[in-house]
């Protein structure tokens, strides 16, 4: 089931679209993670998550589709669902905001909540940094 979900999630990057962009971030918390995300049709936004600061044996992936119900210029709110596996396995639902402060709307910041269900029962709040791969 691990393998069903990452490969749906890794294939949804590649489902071409009339808008998309490429975006990475990297979320400081206590379970923290780098994440490239792929935005589609400017609403709907895969990413696949690694955790960081762990050993190799030890690393965490996930799987989330974010939904963006408020886009605007500056500032974008997201919820999603997912999966995570390895540590601190199991299903995610990631409530989110971005925000972009600058003048050029490529880098950003942001801040997250999600519980981490079923197995782990957590509730995992991050902030970090954005960057967007945009089209000018």
């Amino acid at each position: 089931m691990h393998k069903k979900l990452l490969f749906l999630a890794f294939a949804l990057f590649f489902i071409p679209k009339s808008y998309s962009q490429l975006n990475v971030s990297y979320h400081q918390s206590n379970l923290p993670f780098i994440a490239v995300g792929y935005d589609i049709n400017e609403r709907f936004t895969p990413e696949f998550r690694l955790g960081t600061d762990q050993f190799i044996s030890d690393l965490s992936l996930e799987a989330v589709l974010n939904y963006k119900f408020i886009r605007k210029e500056d500032y974008d709110f997201y919820a999603g669902l997912g999966y995570r596996i390895n540590i601190s396995e199991g299903l995610v639902a990631p409530v989110g905001l971005n925000f972009y402060p600058f003048n050029k709307k490529k880098f950003g910041f942001h801040i997250e909540a999600a519980p981490i269900l079923l197995d782990a029962d957590i509730l995992r709040g991050s902030f970090g940094i954005r960057y967007r791969f945009l089209k000018n």
